[in-house]
């Protein structure tokens, strides 16, 4: 094995983990909720209104950013396969997530262009999502059939702890707390404006930044596998796409793959984009105290990716997705289950338990640690779980694939939130939809190789 190129694939994950951890669900999106309840609450909505509404306008931009990728991603694979090109593919997206990443500074916290963070966090997603299917496309070469899945799961480890870094460095030198200090107790470092939010708002050219900056060792180490270089011909592409398709007709295992992992995926991704509205509006939580929940969150997803990835090599990637898919299925009973003030009917205790934490507060860090845990080693494993049902020839169209069923339905886990927020009023129920869909991923298991069918 080459250590230096797997080091470079490696720092894939580093560098693009602070989107999803610093932006999808502990920093920006909290920092969102808050600006746009404050907003639907001048123009005159209740409290518990605005903050739905503030929940399903996210939702509704997820929605919209699933939609595009789903269309797009299995085309996107067929080509790069058929011209044996993927490296112009990472450079091109890299591109537009540090686009919408830099762009989210200009949300401010009065008169808010709400519509147009939507769109830039939506370019930055589109952008990191198509980016990982070349990279992830690039995996099944790295090393042996039985070193994936270690590999994989160390990559993920090392990328939460990338997001650990960059949440710990946004929260100790930029992010004002309520009193306008760092955690740190100093002024946000460059001059940031702490009333105009500048501290928060950084986060956005933060994490373009680090992106460039641990994108350098994947560029120098990773190169282009040795092979033909074929001019892109749409219609190739697209004619082994739909031979592709019509083969999961006979591919049972992989069909059943694609479809469970296409629900659990879009849950957990449900999870980690409202995870942070949830705290921030339902539990009243402030930015800084949910940026130290992500650490908490991404340290645990960092150890047991990790600890995932060694049962992975021992056990093989199947038992690992239903130990973490069960473990998801209790986080969002809890959540659904609980508010402020009881936590499944029961009334919780007025006074403080831990500094001034009480216990619902512990109770979702605790759901928190799962979630990054359970999270991290079900996806490390569903992507070795698609490398046993690949080929290194057809890994960007695979994988490609396998984003589309991710993907396919990308809208369906923040539409049915936003559209059962929208119904009920309340977001402790608007979560429920994902407790369905885990559920159906689990049962879509049982038909399942669990040494796939790598070489069909």
């Amino acid at each position: 094995m080459n250590r230096k190129r797997i080091w470079g694939w490696w720092f894939f994950d580093w560098a693009s983990q602070p989107y999803h951890t610093l932006l999808l669900t502990f920093v920006f999106s909290i920092y969102f909720a808050e600006v746009a309840k404050r907003h639907f609450i001048a123009l005159g909505d209740s409290s518990t209104l605005a903050g739905a509404n503030a929940q399903a306008l996210w939702g509704y931009g997820l929605a919209v950013s699933g939609a595009v990728i789903a269309v797009l991603a299995p085309v996107l694979g067929a080509i790069a396969d058929t011209s044996g090109r993927r490296m112009p593919w990472i450079w091109l997206f890299s591109g537009l997530y540090v686009l919408g990443a830099a762009g989210l500074w200009f949300l401010m916290p009065d008169q808010p262009a709400l519509i147009q963070a939507v769109t830039l966090f939506g370019i930055g997603l589109i952008g990191v999502e198509f980016a990982t299917i070349f990279t992830n496309a690039l995996l099944p070469g790295l090393a042996p059939r039985d070193e994936i899945g270690r590999l994989s799961g160390s990559g993920y480890a090392f990328g939460y702890l990338g997001g650990v870094a960059a949440l710990a460095m946004m929260l100790l030198l930029f992010q004002e707390t309520p009193g306008g200090k760092t955690l740190l107790g100093l002024d946000p470092l460059f001059g940031l404006d702490a009333a105009q939010r500048e501290g928060t708002r950084f986060v956005g050219p933060f994490v373009a930044i680090w992106y460039v900056v641990f994108m350098i060792p994947f560029f120098l180490w990773v190169k282009e596998p040795r092979g033909p270089r074929r001019p892109i011909r749409l219609g190739v592409a697209m004619r082994d796409l739909w031979l592709l398709i019509r083969s999961l007709r006979h591919r049972r295992s992989l069909a059943s793959w694609l479809v469970s992992s296409m629900f659990s995926r879009d849950a957990l991704n449900g999870l980690y984009g409202f995870g942070g509205v949830y705290a921030g509006t339902v539990l009243g939580w402030p930015v800084f105290l949910a940026g130290i929940f992500g650490v908490v969150s991404a340290i645990s997803a960092a150890v047991i990716s990790w600890i995932g990835g060694r049962s992975d090599r021992r056990w093989g990637p199947k038992p690992v997705i239903i130990a973490c898919t069960l473990m998801l299925i209790g986080v969002c009973t809890v959540v659904v289950g609980m508010d402020r003030d009881a936590i499944f009917g029961i009334p919780v205790p007025d006074q403080p338990l831990l500094a001034t934490l009480y216990l619902p507060d512990l109770v979702f860090f605790g759901c928190g640690i799962l979630i990054g845990g359970a999270g991290g080693a079900l996806q490390a494993a569903s992507r070795t779980m698609m490398v046993r049902h690949t080929t290194e020839e057809r890994a960007t169209e695979g994988f490609g694939l396998y984003a589309l069923s991710g993907k396919a339905t990308a809208f369906l886990a923040p539409f049915t939130i936003a559209l059962v927020t929208d119904l009920t009023g309340s977001q402790r129920i608007g979560i429920s939809p994902l407790i369905v869909m885990f559920l159906l991923a689990l049962v879509l298991l049982i038909w399942v190789k669990a040494e796939g069918e790598a070489g069909q």
